[in-house]
């Protein structure tokens, strides 16, 4: 389905009469990756510490499914010091092309160990290097000092397997709410919420 058809399609608000939000998400992120030419599976993800001030990034999913989004950072980092501070967070996937939108927000955890063992060992090499060069989001005095990181790092692992770090893991989004928006003409936009209750979800159309 093209763009121009996927939205002649969903601006009667057929969308809106589904009831499964992940089903929905699953045949609308299907769409963008025939449709998006760069990152389909790029979020803002926003996190707040124990500030309460607000942080936002672009990160990628890479996992999904019932139990929430997966993504996969340095615990160390700004985002991974956030989450442990308050172990919630909020997501949109912007999809220009289709002219969409789909919001979540929920509790985070750590995904276990062995799923990130197993993510961790599907990338390439020089990103896993790069994964225990890199102190993210520390202050860097130049680009030479993170050059000299990496090269330390290769002649630590010259060959063979370069194991996870413990500080680089995964995060899973619960989410107990999702909203999916389509663009409308005249900012009449359609838009439906999910929203966890119980085992199930409760559906509401929202005004545009």
């Amino acid at each position: 389905m093209g763009r121009d058809d996927a939205v002649a399609a969903l601006t009667n608000g057929d969308f809106t009469e589904r009831a499964d939000p992940w089903a929905l998400f699953r045949d609308w992120f299907a769409e963008a990756r025939g449709a998006e030419p760069e990152d389909p599976n790029a979020m803002a993800l926003a996190t707040a510490g124990s500030d309460g001030l607000p942080d936002v990034r672009i990160v990628l999913l890479k996992e999904y499914d019932e139990r929430g989004f997966v993504f996969f950072t340095n615990s160390r980092s700004v985002k991974g010091r956030e989450l442990a501070e308050n172990p919630q967070a909020a997501l949109v996937f912007h999809w220009k092309s289709l002219r969409r939108q789909v919001r979540a927000r929920g509790s985070v955890a750590r995904v276990e160990d062995a799923e990130a063992d197993a993510y961790f060992a599907s990338r390439p090499r020089d990103s896993r290097i790069g994964a225990w060069a890199s102190q993210q989001s520390e202050p860097l005095d130049s680009r030479a000092t993170l050059e000299r990181a990496v090269a330390e790092v290769a002649a630590r692992f010259p060959e063979g397997d370069v194991p996870r770090p413990s500080h680089w893991t995964g995060f899973r989004i619960a989410p107990v709410s999702i909203e999916f928006w389509q663009d409308g003409a005249f900012r009449l936009h359609d838009r439906v919420r999910f929203t966890k209750a119980g085992e199930g979800w409760e559906r509401a159309r929202l005004f545009p």
